[in-house]
Parts: C-alpha cells; structure tokens; sequence
C-alpha cells in the first residue's frame, strides 16, 4: 500500500476518530497536539445521527451512554430565577446522546491510543509538498516525512494557514462570542439547563455530571486584533460585555477573574471551495466550522469516518479519496452552516421585545408537541385500519 504515513494535526474530536479507522483500514497515523493533554473545557456536545453509527463501528456506544448528561429540558429564568420559558430537550433519547467534550474527546482518544502514535505538547511549524510526500518540521521534535498530512487542528488550523492562507481569508465571524468554564457549589438540578438573557447576552448553567459549565453568549462584532489564546484579554471582554447584567452574573464574573480553565472564542464559520490541496486536506473545524449551534462534534466523527474510508477505497489515489470525502460530507455540513442565524435568534435575542417573544413561543411548544403527537397516532391507526381491510 502506498500513502500508508499520515500526520494528523490535532487531537480533539476528529484527530482521534480518524487515526482509529486509518489505522483499521492498515496505515500507519501519528497525531500530533499543541496542547499537553486533552482540552479539558468546552460545553457539553450531542452525538446524533451519522456519529451514532460510528460510535456502534468503535465498539465506545456503552461508554458514551455511561457518561451522558441526564438534561431533559433547557429552561429560560429572568433577573429572580424564575422560569419564563421551557424547550424540552433530546438528551434522553436513543438516537442521541449529550456528554461532555472532555468526556468524549478522552473516550475516542483511548479508542486511538493503541492503534496511532501520539504527539502532545507539539505542533507543525512547516510543510513541504513534493510529488512523493509532504516533509514536516515541528516546533519540538524533529522533522518527519509523511505521505498525508490532515488538518484536524480546529477554526484556528495552523495546518490550514501553512496550506491554504492567512485566516482571515475563510473563517467568517457570525456576530457572537461565546466563553465557557467550569463552576461548581451551584447547587443545579441535574435535569435542567438554565439560560438568563438580556438584550444581546446570555449565561448558561449546565449541570454536566459532577461539575457544572458556565457558558457566556453574546453578540458583538468582529476584532482582527483578537487573539485566541490571550487569556487576560478574554477575561477583561467577557467583564465588559456583561457589565450590569443581573440573575447569578455578578457571582459568575468573580469566578471569572480568578479561573484558570477558560474557553473564549469568536463564533464563526470555515468556508472553504476546497478542502484539499495535493497531499493535504482538511477536517473538522478546520475544515467547515460550523459554528457554535452546528452538531459540530457529530460532523466531525462522521467526516473522519468518511475520509477513512475514501483512503481506504483508493489507497493508491489520495486525490480521488480526498474529493470522494469532500463531495459527501458536504451534504452534511451546509445544512448546519444555513441554520446558525435561527439558533442565534432563539438563544441571544437582540432586545427586550425579542426575548420575550422568544420566553411566549416556548410556553406554547407543549401544545404543539401535543397536537404532534395526535395527528402521529391518528395518522398510524388510519394505516392500521387500511392493512385490515379487506382487499376488493
């Protein structure tokens, strides 16, 4: 087999999903990542859908429901903490399942570890693309040479700029930024989110399993000064932004001051005409970054299963794999990029009419779930009575 050495870069959700199938279908992954170990902040994720199936091929299914969330609805409380708004959510079901990315990035890693080599506390600092393969130097170990290189290093992809350009030329602000860290002595309902708006912000609690997140949304425009790992400046943002803010805020803002694990960053999109180019491609994040609001972690397993088996397919052709993976996920992602607008809607109102109109269409979403529910049943015994008749 040729093309059997491939550089991962990034060892979040994709990195590990990919280096566990490659390495299944008979190559050989190294997966390299800045970061001393896995990144332990992050809000909980939902894995659905085509994650699902990928999930019950890696055998971690049972891992995954063991370490679920047991959230059953998102309630909306004003300045006293009183409720004014209420979404059932879909953690309990068996299609999907919510957990936090700590616990699932630490699940497929241990997936991965006996089938790849890993890198941590590394990075790519150059790539060199010739017809045979792709040289790499790190900034810590020294220089390699890979068939492949993959890009699964997030909206912040140094593999992405090495190969594609300057940031600034894909990745497009939607208007929101958004903070995490972990919390605890909050005294949660472990089957209850709570969200609190004011115009332009909201602050979540989400219960977790053992320690809470605290999540901090708001909308504000792009900064092309802005840097992702300048801790300090992010502390003094989120204190700005939610200066004069009430429910548990105030308290929230001391905690922030003082909080090592913090998670700040634009919420953006990855738009990209391709994701490939000679012997590297992208994935995840890097890729097609979603958004906050786009099943980001669900797209991400789906789109590395999809690009293992396209090299898998044609081992010996990685351009036909790379646009095979490429023209299949894409019909999973635009749907998700064409949906941020609504969710921003529905979870950060601009104003006060707008919250309020928000907190008044969830009171009345019982009544339409019910109503749902009627017509299902009606529409299931009409079935059942025409496989009974009798036929003429």
């Amino acid at each position: 087999m040729t093309n059997r050495a491939v550089l991962i870069s990034g060892a979040g959700i994709a990195g590990p999903t990919l280096a566990y199938w490659l390495a299944r279908h008979g190559f050989q992954p190294t997966v390299v990542e800045r970061g001393q170990g896995l990144r332990s902040s992050g809000s909980p994720v939902d894995v659905r859908g085509p994650a699902i199936s990928v999930a019950e091929h890696m055998g971690i299914t049972p891992r995954l429901r063991a370490a679920r969330t047991e959230v059953t609805e998102l309630n909306f409380v004003d300045d006293s903490g009183c409720q004014v708004g209420r979404i059932p959510t879909q953690a309990r079901r068996g299609d999907s399942v919510e957990l936090p990315r700590f616990d699932l990035a630490t699940i497929l890693f241990e997936a991965a570890r006996e089938e790849a080599e890993f890198l941590f506390g590394d990075s790519i600092a150059t790539l060199h693309q010739d017809a045979g393969g792709v040289d790499v130097t790190f900034e810590q170990a020294p220089p390699r040479r890979f068939d492949l290189v993959i890009g699964a290093d997030g909206l912040h992809s140094r593999t992405r700029q090495l190969t594609f350009g300057p940031e600034g030329t894909y990745v497009r602000h939607m208007g929101v930024w958004v903070a995490t860290m972990p919390v605890d002595n909050l005294n949660l309902d472990r089957h209850k989110v709570l969200l609190h708006n004011s115009p332009g912000r909201a602050v979540a609690l989400h219960p977790c399993r053992g320690k809470a997140t605290a999540a901090f949304m708001y909308r504000g425009p792009g900064d092309a000064s802005f840097d992702h790992r300048n801790t300090a400046d992010h502390k003094r943002r989120l204190v700005d932004a939610y200066s004069g803010a009430g429910w548990r805020v105030p308290e929230l803002l001391q905690r922030i001051r003082k909080v090592d694990d913090l998670y700040f960053d634009s919420v953006s999109q990855v738009r990209l005409d391709r994701w490939s180019t000679r012997r590297v491609a992208l994935l995840g994040d890097a890729a097609s970054c979603v958004s906050l609001f786009g099943d980001g972690s669900t797209l991400a397993m789906a789109g590395a299963s999809t690009l293992a088996q396209a090299l898998a397919a044609t081992p010996a052709d990685h351009e036909t794999a790379f646009h095979r993976y490429e023209r299949d996920h894409r019909h999973l992602v635009a749907p998700k990029q064409r949906a941020v607008r609504q969710a921003t809607a529905l979870l950060i109102p601009a104003g006060r009419f707008g919250i309020a109109a928000r907190n008044a269409t969830t009171r009345l979403w019982p009544f339409a779930s019910g109503i749902r529910l009627i017509h299902q049943g009606l529409r299931r015994r009409r079935a059942a009575s025409a496989d009974q008749e009798p036929s003429k």
